[in-house]
């Protein structure tokens, strides 16, 4: 009986596979699209730290870094989601509505743009929810209890996802009267805000994100709401009734 435990026991070590390194190595091997999604996010993340504190290299070269970053991973994204390239009416209908491709457009709208703080703010959320994900991924191949510090930072970014979807949702709003802010002090072109404004309209159609879709609903009524209180200037009330409605027909054309 001893012999037949210790031959099971022996049977339940080769068919567990170890932890460690070896099966790290293994996993990207295997999973190259996404550790590359990873690696990519992970350099925005570096490289955002880098313009925000410039220890080490030129802050504005770390600035463009952080928008190429941005659009390897949207690239990677896209080719992830829609690995077969089709010049048909179904296929653009399926690339506008990705995330991804909004990104990669936001990325070539700033990237001719004078470096603006807040432009990289809605890129470093991303970057960080989405690696932080995956990172736990890859802790788990180095085993259960390893990196508990790192474990409990990703628990945190977890539970607060849906609180940085919406403050990446208010980045991407108030980027758009940046934006002319912007041109006045001549650090951006004159079309600048009108690809914003279509790279919005956009963001108004994600079907996986509604994070900016809801902010917009919620402004609308706040300000039909305000409009119509009866202590409002009448050219004050014109003005907010032009915002409810241009929010409205944003949201209607993508």
């Amino acid at each position: 009986m001893a012999d037949t435990a210790t031959n099971r026991a022996a049977g339940d070590t080769t068919t567990v596979r170890p932890k460690g390194w070896e099966t790290l190595k293994q996993h990207v091997i295997d999973n190259k699209i996404l550790v590359g999604l990873w690696a990519t996010r992970v350099l925005t993340i570096l490289f955002t730290v880098g313009y925000v504190i410039p220890l080490f290299g030129n802050p504005y070269n770390a600035y463009y870094k952080v928008l190429m970053c941005n659009a390897a991973t949207s690239a990677l994204r896209l080719h992830q989601r829609l690995p077969r390239v089709q010049f048909s009416r179904e296929f653009w209908t399926l690339l506008i509505v990705e995330d991804s491709c909004h990104y990669l457009f936001y990325s070539l709208i700033f990237l001719y743009v004078a470096p603006a703080s807040l432009v990289l703010a809605p890129i470093l959320l991303f970057a960080v929810l989405h690696s932080a994900s995956y990172s736990l991924t890859l802790l788990d191949c180095l085993g259960q209890n390893s990196w508990w510090g790192a474990r409990l930072l990703i628990s945190l970014v977890e539970f607060q996802s849906r609180n940085l979807l919406r403050l990446c949702a208010i980045c991407e709003a108030m980027l758009l009267p940046y934006t002319i802010l912007l041109i006045l002090n001549g650090r951006a072109g004159l079309l600048t805000p009108l690809i914003y404004y279509k790279f919005l309209a956009l963001r108004l159609s994600s079907r996986r994100n509604p994070s900016t879709r809801n902010l917009f609903t919620e402004l609308s009524n706040s300000l039909s709401a305000l409009s119509n209180k009866p202590g409002i200037p009448a050219i004050l009330r014109r003005a907010i009734t032009f915002l409810v409605e241009l929010m409205q027909y944003m949201s209607r054309v993508p």
